[in-house]
């Protein structure tokens, strides 16, 4: 029985520092460093309390390791679903369409989006392309990707986090 609540506390505890962990690592990546700061500390004091109970146990079982492991995971799991919901930012769009694919263009606007086009050409057929590229808030993004699809169903699409926008229009 003691093994059984042993393994829970471990699992539990790793669920609670790994996903400060990562929280942090998000607030980092924002450029809020005091609360990072405070994360750091907090993930560090029970990482290093349940480390030191999980090696001091004189229990031979496979149970403990993998007590450990799974609150890892689990812990990453959760880290990342709470950053997406707590972490709201600006991301960047990058949209690869057909020259002649206007539609993408034309629904953007309607819909209240201001975006830069460059001209390209494809390396291998040698067709004209257009790259849509454009600044959005995170919790419209699926919106705009789904705008793309539905005008152009074979758009490379990238995106990626934005730092920061200065003298631009975000929507």
């Amino acid at each position: 029985m003691d093994l059984f609540f042993i393994c829970i506390k471990i699992f539990f505890a790793r669920i609670l520092d790994v996903t400060i962990g990562t929280v942090r690592s998000n607030m980092m990546l924002k450029e809020k460093t005091l609360l990072a700061t405070g994360l750091a500390f907090l993930e560090t004091f029970i990482w290093f309390m349940i480390a030191r109970e999980a090696l001091r146990i004189d229990i031979s079982s496979i149970f403990i390791p993998i007590s450990y492991s799974l609150g890892f995971a689990t812990g990453t799991l959760m880290g990342s679903f709470i950053s997406s919901k707590l972490i709201h930012g600006i991301v960047m769009i990058q949209a690869i369409v057909d020259e002649n694919n206007e539609k993408v263009l034309e629904k953007l606007k309607q819909e209240g989006y201001l975006a830069s086009i460059i001209e390209l050409t494809n390396n291998f057929d040698g067709n004209p392309r257009i790259m849509i590229y454009l600044q959005v808030n995170r919790n419209t993004l699926k919106k705009v990707e789904a705008i793309i699809r539905q005008c152009d169903p074979d758009a490379f699409i990238a995106v990626s986090e934005t730092k920061s926008v200065k003298n631009g229009y975000v929507k």
